[in-house]
C-alpha cells in the first residue's frame, strides 16, 4: 500500500513546527536559554499564572517532566511559585523578577524569526495561512473556536 506524505497538510505542518521549533532552541542557546525554558515564560507571559498541571497540559508533557525544567528555573529567578488565596495545598507558577530581560531576548528572536519564515508571503497570505491552520486546529480538535490553549502550543 502506497501513500503520498507530501501530500498531507500533517506532513507539511508536522515538519514546519519541528524545523520551527530547532530554530527557535539554536537562536536562543546563545542566551542560554532552552526552547522549553521559553514555552514556560510565554504561556506565563501570554495566559499569567498557572497551575504546574495545566502548563504541562498545555506543554504537552507530564507535570514530573516539568519539574526540573521548573526548579532551573526558579533558582535563577525566571519563575516563581504563589500560594493559592483560596486553596493553601494549590501553587501557581507566575513569571520570575529576572524573566524580563530574558523575556526581551526571546521576543527578539521569535521576531526575527516570525519574518523570516514569512519571508515572500503578503500579508493577506499570512493571514490565510493562520487561518487555514486554526481551521485545521479545530478540525481535529472538535472545537468550534480556537483558544489560547489550542493556538499555541509554543506561542510565538
Amino acid at each position: 500500500m502506497r501513500y503520498d506524505f507530501q501530500s498531507s497538510p500533517g506532513y507539511w505542518i508536522t515538519f514546519t513546527s519541528h524545523q520551527y521549533q530547532q530554530r527557535v532552541d539554536a537562536e536562543l542557546r546563545p542566551f542560554g536559554i532552552t526552547f522549553r525554558q521559553f514555552q514556560v515564560l510565554a504561556w506565563l507571559k501570554c495566559d499569567g499564572r498557572l497551575t504546574q498541571s495545566e502548563l504541562a497540559r498545555r506543554m504537552f508533557i507530564e507535570p514530573p517532566t516539568l519539574a526540573g525544567l521548573m526548579m532551573r528555573m526558579e533558582s535563577v529567578h525566571w519563575i516563581q511559585r504563589v500560594m493559592c488565596p483560596s486553596d493553601r495545598r494549590k501553587k501557581y507558577l507566575e513569571v520570575g523578577p529576572a524573566a524580563e530581560p530574558v523575556w526581551e531576548k526571546i521576543v527578539a528572536v521569535l521576531n526575527k524569526l516570525r519574518a523570516e519564515a514569512v519571508k515572500g508571503l503578503t500579508s493577506d497570505e499570512v493571514d490565510q495561512l493562520n487561518s487555514l491552520l486554526g481551521r485545521v486546529l479545530q478540525n481535529l480538535d472538535g472545537t468550534s473556536s480556537p483558544t489560547s490553549q489550542q493556538v499555541a502550543t509554543h506561542p510565538s
